[in-house]
């Protein structure tokens, strides 16, 4: 059963690393989390080299500027590696022609890459890094195009596998949701961010650039989403602190608190064993 904390500070001294999730614990795509930037500056004050770990489709320098637009302070962090940073390698092995379905906004997910982007019947790969409009758009609406795909087996490689991501208080879907539609329809996706290998490999390597080796038992991870963060810490076999607050806090909150029974009941059923939890990072 995981053991509630009050802070970051309270374990804080057990870890040498800390692996940490941004949207839904850093931000919810609108607003900075204030009370998270201080839990992690501190950790890093007390000698933790901290690496956040997104499934953002952009590559790293594209997430700092986000990170400081939406208000995430530069103190939080050592160092960052994204989904986007370790699906350019997915890119680069794969087909020379490929078509995105994404936003004008993650064309530097291909950027100096030798693929050329092309019209759908063109493509030899599609390239998914979330909707053409994710305000208005749901994987249905891809159906025809998407089934025209699979049709020629064409790959899909997910530069985001999040399902749903939280932007103000309404969920957006992410290109996970297109990719898993693909998948129902037939197609096959290639994916390389949370929770698969990859990324964590590419973080835990970041984290000994930062300050050398170290023992897996002294890393923590910190995220709030079940098929991604928790998935992919477990896997690996690495300590989590679940924060309760993110995108499944429907499923156990009574009012605005997180009811315990109902959360261990989630857990259970999820058959997720985090070793920590507390409602927001702080």
């Amino acid at each position: 059963m995981a053991e509630r904390i009050s802070s970051l500070d309270d374990i804080i001294a057990q870890y040498d690393v800390v692996l940490c999730d941004v949207w839904g614990v850093l931000h919810n795509g609108v607003d900075a989390f204030t009370e998270a930037s201080h839990a992690l500056t501190r950790a890093r004050a007390a000698g933790a080299t901290v690496v956040l770990l997104t499934n953002s489709p952009r590559p790293s320098p594209g997430v700092v500027v986000q990170l400081r637009g939406i208000g995430v302070a530069d103190s939080a962090y050592d160092g960052i590696v994204t989904s986007g940073d370790v699906t350019r390698s997915l890119i680069a092995d794969g087909p020379s022609k490929v078509f995105l379905i994404g936003s004008e906004r993650d064309l530097p997910l291909i950027d100096g890459l030798n693929v050329e982007r092309v019209a759908a019947e063109e493509a030899e790969a599609i390239v998914c890094s979330g909707f053409f409009d994710d305000e208005t758009e749901v994987p249905e609406d891809y159906h025809d195009m998407l089934v025209a795909f699979a049709a020629r087996n064409i790959p899909m490689i997910c530069a985001n596998p999040d399902l749903v991501v939280e932007r103000g208080h309404r969920m957006i879907p992410c290109a996970g949701a297109v990719a898993a539609y693909y998948e129902q329809l037939g197609g096959v996706s290639r994916v390389a961010g949370k929770p698969h290998p990859a990324i964590y490999e590419a973080a835990l390597s970041a984290a000994r650039g930062l300050r050398g080796d170290f023992p897996r038992s002294r890393v923590v991870a910190i995220g709030d989403g079940m098929p991604t963060d928790v998935r992919g810490a477990l896997a690996q076999e690495l300590d989590l602190l679940y924060i309760s607050g993110g995108i499944h806090i429907r499923e156990y909150t009574i009012g605005d608190r997180t009811d315990e029974a109902l959360l261990n009941a989630y857990l259970a059923r999820e058959n997720a064993a985090p070793k920590w939890w507390m409602p927001k990072l702080a």
